[in-house]
């Protein structure tokens, strides 16, 4: 029905059988036949038939607009259709720690799906080194880890620089002193990573050097849990800088603590890749745009910072400490 459509519509486009005759190319008793098929099919008349002129009927213009409807979403089909074959590589595998997966790899995801709508898209998780073994082996296109990789065959690049904050409930007793140390986790009630995980793994060692025995209360692997479970449990978190939005923070009645001693739980989170491997355009399209988004955050903080220390009001008699 849908080639009878569109013969149809050229023929009240043309208001000729000759002239639509011609230009599709079939003879004029042809064309009638496909014409009265069309009629047969849709139990009505399209034309009023007035000696050799034709005239819509009322049920002719609805099926004419009809028509237009079907030849445009058939053009957007065959449109996609051509830039889904145009994709050089369909699919790209991604392949990422669980915590790095909720927390930097959803606007990548999303980025990369808008700019290519047709690639599929595969999510693979693991711990930083099943991560770097997918990528070595070529199981994985693409991985993000939470620190810096130096391997022979694979290309590290770095992202951004993150390190662990106090997350507490509004109302906790610790949530208006202005400078919080380390010696304030001290028996401390708080929710924890799983052992095994890199960030755990970071805040055990930082425990560790200065001494801190929290009251251990959960150890969860998932951000969202964790978040969720703090003002019910009266509990806190050392959570990513990177993760604690305001927009997170006000949503779940929580505030973030800066403790100097944790920004020794810094580390680098890179891109990696196997330059061996043949990655397709959208793949190494992604990999151009994902580090050059980091670089221009990158100098976006640091020119705020150079724009802070330039133009800081200095008190008289004041100590200054740019």
């Amino acid at each position: 029905m849908i080639e009878d459509l569109d013969v149809f519509a050229v023929v009240v486009e043309q208001s000729s059988l000759n002239q639509a005759s011609r230009l599709l190319n079939l003879s004029q008793p042809a064309l009638s036949r496909k014409i009265a098929k069309l009629e047969e099919q849709l139990g009505v008349a399209l034309f009023n038939r007035n000696g050799k002129r034709l005239e819509l009927t009322a049920i002719g213009r609805l099926t004419y607009t009809y028509a237009l409807e079907q030849r445009q979403q058939q053009l957007r089909f065959l449109q996609s259709l051509n830039r889904y074959k145009s994709e050089e590589q369909t699919t790209v595998t991604f392949g990422a720690s669980l915590t790095t997966l909720q927390t930097t790899m959803p606007p990548l995801v999303r980025s990369f799906t808008e700019k290519h709508p047709y690639a599929e898209v595969k999510l693979i998780t693991g711990k930083t080194h099943e991560i770097v073994n997918d990528i070595r082996d070529k199981r994985a296109d693409i991985g993000i880890v939470a620190s810096s990789i130096h391997e022979s065959g694979l290309v590290c690049a770095p992202l951004f620089d993150d390190h662990l904050e106090l997350v507490l409930p509004k109302n906790h007793a610790l949530a208006d002193k202005k400078q919080p140390d380390m010696q304030d986790l001290q028996g401390l009630p708080m929710i924890m990573f799983s052992k095994g995980t890199w960030y755990r793994k970071l805040i055990d060692d930082v425990f560790h050097r200065y001494m801190v025995m929290p009251d251990l209360r959960m150890e969860i692997d998932s951000f969202e849990a964790i978040v969720r479970l703090l003002p019910i449990c009266m509990a806190a978190a050392l959570l990513p800088r990177s993760y604690i939005g305001e927009q997170l923070l006000s949503s779940n009645e929580l505030v973030s603590l800066h403790i100097p001693e944790l920004e020794q739980t810094r580390r680098t989170t890179c891109l990696i890749y196997n330059e061996a491997a043949e990655l397709g355009t959208a793949a190494r399209q992604w990999i151009a745009d994902t580090t050059a988004r980091f670089d221009d955050s990158s100098r976006m903080i640091k020119d705020a910072n150079i724009r802070v220390a330039d133009t800081a009001p200095r008190l008289e008699n004041e100590e200054w400490s740019p």
